[in-house]
């Protein structure tokens, strides 16, 4: 009588395991090692506010922002001494010509976010499914990305051969 029901119960496991997901797929057992807090849980958020004027708020719209709603960008301008209105446009500053051309000097790719982000759902759609027997003490995120790490040495090498500067890099051992 319990071989039967341990049978139905791991072909119902078997089934749900083969279920399609989403193209946003969590990954599991991710482990904390405890070296900090996570900035991502904090949320800072203005106080609500009554206006001076009722009548001189803009029409609500969608896509806007609200009044007491955090501005990173425009609140890290303003603490660092900052022009905040400077970081409301898309488009980088004028001002900022010069380290826009520095920063693109070894050339762009239009369409980059667009690409990782393409590339970062297929590889959480390779890893992300749940793993039923797991020996050993591991998390799925390690799994997913440790392919993608930067061995800094190695990178640190390959730059210096194509003639890159490495100014904050210590100097090659002889």
């Amino acid at each position: 009588m319990g071989l039967p029901r341990i049978t139905l119960m791991i072909l119902v496991l078997g089934l749900a395991a083969c279920s399609s997901r989403d193209d946003d797929i969590v990954l599991k057992r991710i482990k904390d090692k405890g070296n900090g807090p996570n900035e991502f849980t904090i949320l800072p958020t203005k106080p609500l506010q009554a206006p001076e004027d009722y009548a001189s708020l803009p029409a609500p719209a969608p896509g806007t922002v609200n009044l007491v709603d955090p501005r990173p960008k425009e609140e890290g301008a303003a603490a660092l001494g900052g022009n905040p209105a400077v970081m409301r446009g898309t488009a980088p500053a004028a001002s900022d010509g010069g380290l826009v051309r520095h920063a693109s000097r070894y050339g762009t790719q239009p369409g980059i976010r667009q690409q990782t982000r393409s590339e970062d759902i297929e590889t959480r759609r390779r890893h992300g499914r749940v793993h039923l027997i797991r020996i050993g003490n591991a998390d799925d995120y390690t799994d997913a990305y440790k392919r993608q790490w930067l061995e800094a040495s190695r990178e640190e090498r390959r730059m210096r051969q194509r003639g890159i500067e490495t100014p904050s890099a210590p100097p090659p051992e002889d």
